[in-house]
């Protein structure tokens, strides 16, 4: 089974939301193929349906100043932060092809990221099943999973701390839970890396998890 990789590099959160709004009816029309969006946002504060505003610690005039927008979206969870060096992640799937298992879909969105930290940068990361959602190491979130579902076709997904500016973190609640702290794998390993590079590792092992061909893809073919 074949799936679109778009990588649309660097993009403020609406459009690439918007990108997402116009691939989900195409994929489940099959017009294309199931297809995997790739994106490094700029500071963006998104509020899934779960959201409380108490949780943003910052005033609307003071993230304003700071540059920061604000989305309510349809995705499920709270409060969750988006920003340069986070890994963002939006599979637009057919989940009738992937076991039609919202839990099942969620267990290998985070095994895609365990088993990439695990085989890559021999880290122990682990999930709190049937608790929260993500990859966590020890108390440290590193992996946040927020996904949305239309007749069975997946979007929002999944935002990874690659080399993310954890001070951020400090203007919300992360998902909602005072008592974690957030991560980075930088931080985790002790050393730079390059983005792009993880940016390749994660769609590996997302193609080997998820069983499928990555196909390149640019934006102008997929829409």
């Amino acid at each position: 089974m074949n799936v679109n990789i778009v990588d649309l590099g660097k993009m403020e959160y609406g459009k690439a939301l918007e990108i997402q709004e116009k691939t989900v009816p195409r994929v489940l029309a099959r017009e294309i193929d199931n297809t995997l969006f790739m994106v490094e946002h700029p500071p963006v504060i998104t509020l899934g349906r779960r959201a409380k505003r108490e949780h943003i610690l910052l005033s609307d005039e003071e993230l304003a100043k700071e540059g920061v927008e604000l989305f309510d979206i349809s995705r499920g969870g709270d409060v969750t932060y988006h920003g340069p060096g986070q890994l963002v992640a939006y599979p637009i799937l057919r989940l009738d092809e992937f076991g039609k298992d919202l839990h099942l879909y969620v267990t290998m969105l985070e095994e895609t990221i365990i088993n990439l930290l695990k085989k890559v940068y021999d880290l122990e990361p682990a999930t709190e099943t049937g608790k929260y959602t993500g990859v966590y190491m020890d108390s440290r979130k590193i992996t946040a999973i927020g996904i949305a579902v239309r007749k069975w076709v997946s979007y929002h997904g999944i935002a990874f701390n690659v080399k993310t500016n954890l001070k951020h973190f400090d203007w919300i609640i992360p998902c909602g839970l005072a008592d974690r702290t957030v991560t980075s794998l930088e931080r985790e390993i002790g050393r730079a890396v390059d983005f792009e590079t993880v940016k390749s590792q994660f769609i590996q092992f997302f193609a080997e998890r998820f069983e499928i061909m990555p196909v390149f893809k640019t934006l102008e073919e997929i829409l």
